[in-house]
């Protein structure tokens, strides 16, 4: 908004941006997955990341009817997500277990700091999210940490990668980001 009061162009599509994060965090506060399909790109489907770099060839992406398939079987499909940090193992879980683990660990719909097409948090991972995402916004939602002992280890971010189709703006991809090895 400019000082009259006016929304500019870069103003209103910033609002809308930061308008979707809050209605998709809150659907994966309440655990409605299901409905977070609507939001997902129709062509690219959504790809998510369990750690700060995306890895383009084994992160999983998700047309919005294969999300959804995906998310209403229970413990039938199992999934690899890519590797564990510090292990190397790979992260074998169901689509709502790696939600719960890896998309929404943490409160981010009320998170300590948000914000738009800035990332906030870094650790020893590398950031590859301008890179892969050129062209496209982002918000993060993140935490500084949870318990004191930890000095911040335990730190907790979460950015949500938004491409314009057709005049509206759909999710691309799910980063998850923590303090890693």
């Amino acid at each position: 908004m400019n000082p009259n009061g006016i929304f500019s162009a870069d103003s209103v599509s910033d609002s809308a941006v930061l308008d979707i994060s809050k209605e998709i965090l809150t659907l994966l506060k309440d655990g409605d997955y299901y409905s977070i399909s609507k939001y997902v790109h129709p062509v690219n489907g959504v790809r998510f990341s369990p750690y700060a770099y995306i890895d383009t060839v084994s992160d999983l992406t998700f047309k919005p009817y294969k999300l959804r398939d995906a998310l209403k079987r229970r413990d039938f499909d199992i999934y690899n997500w890519g590797s564990y940090d510090g292990t190397g193992d790979p992260i074998l879980l169901t689509a709502k277990k790696y939600f719960k683990r890896f998309v929404y660990d943490a409160d981010f719909l009320n998170a300590e700091k948000t914000s738009l097409n800035q990332r906030i948090s870094s650790g020893n991972t590398i950031s590859n999210l301008e890179e892969i995402y050129s062209g496209c916004v982002f918000t993060e939602s993140y935490f500084s940490g949870f318990d004191e002992k930890y000095s911040g280890m335990d730190w907790r971010s979460l950015r949500l990668v938004y491409k314009l189709y057709k005049g509206k703006y759909y999710l691309l991809g799910i980063i998850h980001d923590e303090w890693t090895i």
